[in-house]
């Protein structure tokens, strides 16, 4: 699906076929050839809208005569997820500079890019190719703070069902938040290096520009942060598990020695009994209070060995 938008008064306004200067946006569903007749009717290569639709696309830019491709990778929630699956993707952003057009495309509907269709963005302006490139920047570190924060606060609910539990539903849904933030972390380094790119090589050509270049370091500036946060909570995450799983050693470890300690306890009765079964003469065979003194006997011996093990506080 192809849209086109505009700015007038100040107001975004969906225009019914493409002007100069507007804002196109490519969202799924596409339609059979669509993005094959648009390349052809833009002049634009097809590998810079095919390359925006790979998932496994890497952040980069590359220019080809006068039109600009920049790919950003942009977190979205996995809906469809399974439960030991990622809560959230990271998916390419294709952002296309021609000299009349900004150009977004994405294979996923739910981006960020949303925001700016529905005017959640205050004060865009998709006339002004250099500073719509780095709102649309600023919203996807915004984005990833956003997850991050949710992923911790998930992570810290998890950890404290586990210290009442050990079900595998816990385990698995930390699972979950760790695939997540492996992808937050590989797509920020991508990220990150591209923005230092940019701004070394001066791709968007704001260097004379005093506001866009302080608004561009400010954006790499949080993009850093939300990448030292991924690491603090994947190292966090890490630990958490270890720990866990050396806690349900720790108790299984427990549990087989309080095994091992009621099995010989249990013994000693089952020991004397089994003496007390055999065929050859023994003390008290005449005595018809030796049922007795076997049962007490056995108790004896038995309370002594568990005050034994008690004593060097293996209960």
């Amino acid at each position: 699906m192809i849209e086109c938008f505009k700015k007038i008064d100040n107001k975004l306004v969906q225009l019914d076929e493409q002007e100069t200067g507007c804002w196109i946006n490519i969202k799924p569903p596409y339609a059979v050839g669509e993005i094959e007749a648009f390349a052809k009717k833009m002049d634009i290569e097809l590998d810079f809208l095919s390359d925006s639709l790979d998932t496994d696309e890497r952040s980069r830019y590359e220019k080809e005569e006068d039109v600009r491709l920049i790919l950003v990778n942009a977190p979205t929630r996995n809906v469809s997820a399974p439960e030991n699956e990622a809560l959230y993707l990271t998916v390419p952003i294709g952002i296309i500079l021609t000299p009349d057009h900004i150009i977004t495309i994405s294979s996923h509907e739910r981006t960020i890019m949303w925001r700016f269709r529905t005017e959640k963005v205050k004060r865009f302006e998709p006339n002004n190719h250099q500073k719509f490139v780095l709102q649309i920047f600023e919203q996807i570190v915004q984005d990833y703070l956003f997850c991050l924060k949710k992923l911790n606060q998930r992570r810290n609910e998890i950890e404290k069902e586990l210290y009442d539990s050990s079900r595998n539903r816990e385990l698995r849904n930390l699972l979950a938040i760790e695939k997540s933030l492996v992808y937050f972390v590989n797509s920020l380094s991508t990220n990150d290096l591209l923005k230092l790119k940019m701004k070394r090589t001066d791709f968007l050509g704001i260097r004379n520009d005093e506001d866009l270049s302080d608004l561009f370091e400010d954006i790499i500036i949080d993009n850093s942060q939300a990448l030292d946060m991924s690491n603090i909570y994947t190292n966090i995450l890490n630990g958490t598990m270890e720990a866990y799983a050396s806690i349900i050693s720790n108790n299984l470890n427990m549990v087989i020695q309080r095994l091992t300690l009621i099995t010989i306890i249990l013994m000693v009765p089952t020991l004397v009994a089994s003496l007390y079964g055999m065929n050859v003469p023994l003390p008290f065979k005449n005595n018809e209070y030796a049922f007795y003194f076997i049962i007490i006997f056995s108790l004896v011996i038995s309370g002594f060995v568990a005050s034994y093990f008690r004593k060097k506080r293996l209960f």
